[in-house]
């Protein structure tokens, strides 16, 4: 299974010496990064901020950098962000489950999602 995903930023982060970084690596989410990124004094005050905490935890390395902390984040062009945003989605999607079900009526065999909830 692939937990560390390589990207390369579609503008690149600029530091204060004036070099791109552009490539780097995402590595997985785990609860203890969304749990611990909600308890964040930062994103208490600012919901808007669980995104860079979040980020900040899960972007393992970028390319000429010591690390990657909310503050190199909060940097980052909105293009990269964005871009960022979106691979996170996708790498950590979890697709619902899924079985085949025959229908009664035409026999014909259907995937259908599985629902864990209940409602009612």
């Amino acid at each position: 299974m692939t937990t560390v995903f390589d990207f390369e930023l579609p503008k690149g982060f600029v530091d204060n010496a004036g070099v791109v970084h552009k490539k780097g690596k995402m590595r997985l989410a785990t609860a203890s990064d969304e749990i611990g990124a909600t308890r964040d004094p930062r994103v208490m005050s600012n919901p808007s901020y669980l995104t860079i905490v979040i980020l900040s935890s899960v972007i393992t390395e970028l390319e000429g950098l010591d690390a990657v902390t909310a503050s190199v984040v909060e940097r980052f062009f909105t293009a990269d962000l964005a871009f960022l945003q979106d691979m996170y989605q996708r790498i950590n999607d979890v697709a619902p489950p899924t079985m085949q079900v025959v229908c009664p009526d035409c026999g014909k065999i259907h995937e259908v999602a599985i629902n864990f909830t209940r409602e009612g």
